[in-house]
């Protein structure tokens, strides 16, 4: 029953995130730095704390009390990890819910492996895997040929972005206008490395959780590990992020003119910013659901791949419905779909590789 209540937590998850972006394209009128900055507020400045207060009491005593340098190095890790985020959105902007999503999720999988292990064979740390103990282990080498062919995946994927680029070039419609494979890949790439820094922050605030721990124990003895321990953390994690955000989005509203945006009556303001903030907070939400997965699951890495297969899924069958792939050939339909089903594989493979560690 553990597992199964584990698995749905995920699917919780995993459709937060994957239907996160979705709601933005009801924003009409609006540039995209305006709606994205909007919803931004949402989920890095306004949820969070809420999402602490209500699961962490005195959780402001325990940032208070923590020291600076655990401070600045999770704020740090938040602020590159704000550029993987304001990427991801320029990902999904160029290549569209279900080839952006695809592609740089696939990348945020083997990067999260590959550099903590890398990092972790020059400076070790107790019950941390380096990428030597990786390459000497069998599970390890199944972790390690599981990212090879995440890798060959988004070769595919890339390779059906750039048939459905030519395409379109043929007959190109308004809805999808946007579509640029070259910016949008080189873009996903960059998402999909620094989104790996979320990771980090959390470990860099680790300090946070485990008072949050201690203190939820105290109270509860006997009840295992605080379910949302992490809630603290993360709201020092999205500080950063929404710096990196906030400062690029007010670049753009200057460069672009759009800073009217947020009060034209000529746009469905209400409505605008109600779209903007529901895209926020469904975004976080994926973290009060990843926590409980994995605490029922029992394996961060494995709990962390089942949910990055959920997102996949859940942001092909968005892309499916909202006919991001109309008008292309039959091929080019079949080749990301391979593509997909390959990243898919490589989660699958990387998931077992970690269940037999």
């Amino acid at each position: 029953m553990q597992i199964i209540f584990g698995v749905i937590f995920h699917f919780i998850g995993g459709f937060a995130s994957g239907s996160f972006y979705i709601p933005y394209k009801k924003v009409k009128g609006w540039a995209w730095e305006s709606y994205w900055i909007v919803g931004g507020l949402f989920s890095w400045l306004i949820v969070p704390p809420l999402a602490a207060w209500l699961t962490i009491p005195g959780f402001t005593e325990i940032i208070r009390h923590t020291p600076a340098a655990v401070l600045t190095m999770t704020y740090f890790f938040g602020l590159l990890w704000g550029i993987g985020g304001l990427t991801y959105g320029l990902g999904v902007r160029y290549l569209g819910v279900s080839l952006g999503s695809s592609i740089i999720l696939g990348l945020c999988s083997v990067f999260g492996a590959i550099i903590p292990s890398v990092y972790y064979d020059f400076y070790p740390k107790a019950g941390k895997d380096s990428l030597t103990m990786m390459l000497n282990s069998q599970w390890g080498q199944m972790v390690l040929l599981g990212l090879l062919v995440c890798v060959i995946g988004i070769v595919i994927c890339g390779r059906a972005g750039a048939l459905k680029s030519r395409e379109l070039e043929k007959e190109r419609s308004v809805a999808d206008i946007e579509f640029k494979i070259g910016l949008g890949l080189f873009v996903a790439i960059i998402s999909g490395v620094l989104s790996a820094c979320f990771a980090f922050g959390i470990d860099a605030g680790k300090e946070m959780a485990n008072e949050a721990n201690l203190i939820w124990k105290s109270s509860h003895p006997g009840q295992g590990e605080f379910l949302f321990q992490n809630n603290v953390t993360y709201i020092i994690i999205l500080w950063g992020g929404l710096t990196t955000n906030l400062v690029w989005c007010m670049i753009l509203n200057a460069r672009n003119k759009t800073f009217g945006d947020y009060s034209n009556p000529k746009t469905p303001l209400l409505k605008n910013y109600i779209f903007s903030a529901l895209a926020g907070t469904t975004w976080f939400l994926q973290f009060f659901f990843y926590g409980m997965g994995e605490s029922k699951l029992g394996n961060g890495a494995s709990s962390w791949i089942l949910h990055m297969a959920f997102i996949i899924l859940i942001a092909n069958v968005w892309g499916l419905l909202l006919k991001e792939w109309k008008g292309v050939s039959k091929k080019t339909l079949s080749v990301v779909l391979v593509g997909i089903l390959t990243i898919i594989l490589s989660i699958l493979i990387v998931g077992y590789g970690n269940s037999i560690k």
